[in-house]
């Protein structure tokens, strides 16, 4: 259903990223929705056993699972009303892998913190729903991990500069290392105490990264799993895992503060 700020009761796609027990029968949870951006609500009776309750609540509200909402929002008050919630995927491996579960817990940390309430951002809620539905795929996380990062900046509007070197202006020269200065949020040839080093490859792994979402990654999987389109060529190895550590470094270093969750990327092997 498409955003419209004047109709105060909507359907969504949403993926919990937060949620709290407000009393014994309810929760106030945080949701990452698909037309209508990050949405606070009070969901009332969502823990009760009654009849009526588990109808409008099926399966539950529970932190990295995705639902079909029914909501209400008012002027008055900050939190909207979850009316109904329909259990879609409780993403059942995210149980099972702890690896797997803590990147999935750094995603919704990123999420969150770079999305503003109601601010519609259908890229960053599809770039998580594939993330965590990637994470039950084998050998594939390190690049569905540099994707759905390289699409939640994007997205947000700090989409790193890979062509031009952000220092001179001019197309980057080819070299073994470069540096990556967050506050320009480009890479450079010029080597200066303020910037990162990066090497080569991890610049080609995440040119490969940005060519294949222009190519159609966006689209490649949808909310329920299904291809679509072209799917990216699977990256692996160090290269990716270096970019991987950059791009959440510079995340970090956007957000002026360090995530609990982002060790678990930026101390991976």
């Amino acid at each position: 259903m498409p955003y419209n700020p004047a109709v105060p009761r909507f359907k969504d796609q949403a993926i919990c990223i937060r949620h709290l027990d407000w009393s014994e029968t309810s929760q106030i949870v945080v949701l990452m929705t698909r037309a209508h951006g990050k949405v606070r609500g009070l969901a009332k009776g969502s823990k009760r056993a009654t009849p009526s309750s588990v109808q409008r609540f099926s399966g539950g509200i529970e932190l990295l699972t995705r639902g079909e909402i029914v909501a209400t929002t008012k002027a008055t008050t900050e939190l909207a009303q979850l009316t109904e919630w329909d259990l879609q995927d409780h993403y059942y491996h995210l149980r099972r892998d702890l690896s797997a579960q803590r990147l999935a817990l750094y995603a919704t940390d990123v999420v969150h913190a770079l999305s503003a309430d109601e601010d519609p951002h259908p890229r960053t809620f599809e770039a998580l729903a594939r993330f965590l539905i990637a994470l039950g795929e084998g050998g594939r996380t390190a690049a569905a991990l540099l994707r759905f990062q390289w699409v939640v900046l994007d997205d947000a509007g700090y989409r790193p500069e890979l062509w031009r070197d952000v220092v001179e202006g001019e197309t980057l020269p080819e070299r073994g290392t470069y540096s990556f200065e967050p506050a320009t949020g480009g890479f450079t040839a010029r080597v200066g105490a303020r910037e990162w080093r990066v090497r080569a490859a991890t610049l080609g792994a995440l040119r490969r990264t940005a060519g294949g979402e222009a190519a159609g990654g966006d689209d490649a999987v949808d909310v329920a799993g299904n291809v679509v389109g072209a799917v990216l060529e699977d990256q692996a190895g160090e290269d990716v895992t270096r970019a991987n550590r950059l791009l959440c470094a510079y995340i970090r270093w956007l957000l002026d503060k360090e995530l609990p969750t982002m060790r678990f990327v930026l101390d991976s092997a």
